[in-house]
């Protein structure tokens, strides 16, 4: 598919849009170009979306697209698509696909062999790994971890046997939660928190594992975080990761 280069309307099909992650005015030229040329916008949650486009004067309809009602919006969008639509999938923030709905949009456009692009934009895993410094170029992503105990656990177990930086996203509900898990499976962790990335609280910086704990203990948690964890072990020994699986299954299981 041709990129869009100009303000004339671009070719039909499917557009991954870009989001800013908090600033609104991170927003590329391209996105808003697309947005302003879409017959019809796919936004994860119609009022924050709708924010963004005020901000720009742009009155594409929209469709709401979630987890929750994308198998019965697939069917609609492709036949919107066949017959030569413009549609743009947005997210609430950042790109979709990435810990977000667009995935199985995506696949289904491929089966019926519609042409898909993106018009790239902030990604708050990308962001966190700049402002992190990290000198090591590999890195594991795990997107949200799941919320029951159990499984987050074996969950951070997996990823921390990958032996690099993991990258995970946490609301301040669960972050503590979620940092206990990694002393426990890490003790020896260092965390770089990154919390309201672009925002006006933007807070970001390096704490041991149980920096964070003291932390988060004097001060309740707020917004939303992206944590870089960097274990000084190479890799989670395959007898703990067996024994957080285990625990996992069994969690009454005694630690040790």
């Amino acid at each position: 598919m041709t990129a869009v280069e100009d303000p004339a309307k671009p070719d039909a099909g499917l557009y991954l849009v870009g989001t800013p992650i908090g600033n609104l005015g991170d927003i590329t030229v391209r996105a808003l170009e697309v947005l302003r040329s879409a017959d019809l916008i796919l936004a994860e949650d119609t009022r924050i979306t709708r924010r963004l486009l005020d901000r720009y004067d742009i009155h594409a309809p929209m469709w709401s697209y979630h987890k929750f009602n994308e198998a019965g919006r697939i069917d609609p969008v492709l036949d919107r698509l066949r017959g030569g639509a413009v549609v743009a999938l947005v997210t609430d923030s950042g790109m979709p696909g990435v810990s977000d709905p667009g995935a199985r949009m995506v696949r289904a456009c491929r089966e019926a062999e519609i042409p898909i692009t993106a018009a790239p934009g902030p990604s708050a895993v990308a962001t966190a790994i700049a402002l992190a410094g990290l000198e090591e170029t590999a890195f594991v992503f795990g997107g949200f971890p799941p919320v029951k105990p159990g499984k987050r656990k074996k969950a951070l177990a997996r990823l921390l046997a990958a032996g690099c930086p993991v990258v995970v996203y946490e609301s301040p509900y669960r972050v503590t939660k979620l940092l206990k898990d990694v002393q426990t499976l890490c003790p020896d962790a260092d965390v770089f928190v990154a919390r309201e990335l672009t925002k006006k609280f933007e807070e970001t910086g390096w704490k041991t594992v149980e920096g964070w704990l003291d932390a988060f203990a004097a001060k309740e948690p707020r917004g939303e975080f992206a944590l870089i964890i960097q274990s000084h072990q190479e890799a989670l020994s395959t007898t703990a990761f067996e024994r957080e699986e285990d625990k996992s299954e069994n969690p009454s299981a005694p630690c040790g």
